[in-house]
């Protein structure tokens, strides 16, 4: 796939996956009557089936990484080379925003809004390492060692992160700054969104050491780390 091509597919994807996550958490939250608990179920369901969804459509065009930690960490590993990865973050991060106001046109809400949701302390910083760490740990044992499993395997393991973690795991650079833009379920105070990712890359990158270390032979190109390539011999992510 060119270039271009792939930009275009993190865009997209990201947008279709905010929409998801943002108008997902409004439609639980409007249905829920009150009920936290259901509409954060509603949100995690909605949330991972599509992504599953997403990473199997997008993954043979740009790999669907929709994550700048995930596209850092590939890089890291020989996967997109350093010098594409401002246009993939960039792409992530501009279809991230786009996918906050996509959701809030669909429910009427105003374009963009700052978030009033708190999300502050330790307790917070250290479940989106733990989360970040797991997403990318799910992504490097599952690419070198059963690849056709990896968007299951990446769709259920955020499932289950949305309740096993104090911060319902975001997971995702991009993900938090939109987030912040929504002052909906979904949302983030703008000023927790900092040590959130922080917090999110030295998951991710403590997850690559670790998964280097006990998996020497993962793939330089890292082309597999979301989705196989069928049939699309040497295309990078």
């Amino acid at each position: 796939m060119t270039f271009a091509r792939r930009v275009v597919a993190e865009g997209l994807g990201t947008a279709l996956l905010l929409a998801a996550v943002v108008g997902s958490g409004i439609m639980g939250e409007r249905l829920a009557g009150g009920n936290v608990a259901i509409a954060l179920l509603a949100n995690s369901i909605a949330t991972g089936g599509v992504l599953m969804a997403l990473i199997l459509t997008f993954g043979p065009i740009s790999g669907a990484h929709f994550n700048p930690a995930v596209t850092l960490a590939d890089a890291s590993q020989g996967g997109v080379p350093w010098n594409e990865v401002p246009a993939y973050v960039s792409a992530q991060v501009v279809g991230a925003f786009a996918g906050v106001a996509a959701a809030h046109l669909m429910f009427g809400e105003p374009v963009y809004s700052a978030s009033l949701h708190e999300r502050a302390g330790s307790a917070q910083a250290f479940s989106e390492f733990v989360a970040t760490f797991g997403l990318l740990a799910v992504i490097w044992g599952c690419a070198r060692l059963r690849s056709s499993a990896v968007p299951f395997a990446v769709s259920g393991y955020i499932v289950g992160a949305y309740w096993f973690t104090a911060s319902t795991s975001f997971a995702n650079p991009a993900v938090t700054l939109a987030r912040a833009a929504t002052n909906t379920f979904a949302g983030i105070r703008p000023a927790d969104a900092p040590l959130f990712i922080l917090a999110q890359l030295a998951g991710a990158f403590a997850a690559t050491v670790i998964f280097r270390w006990l998996i020497p032979s993962l793939p330089t190109t890292a082309s597999s780390v979301v989705v196989p390539h069928d049939g699309i011999e040497g295309e990078q992510k």
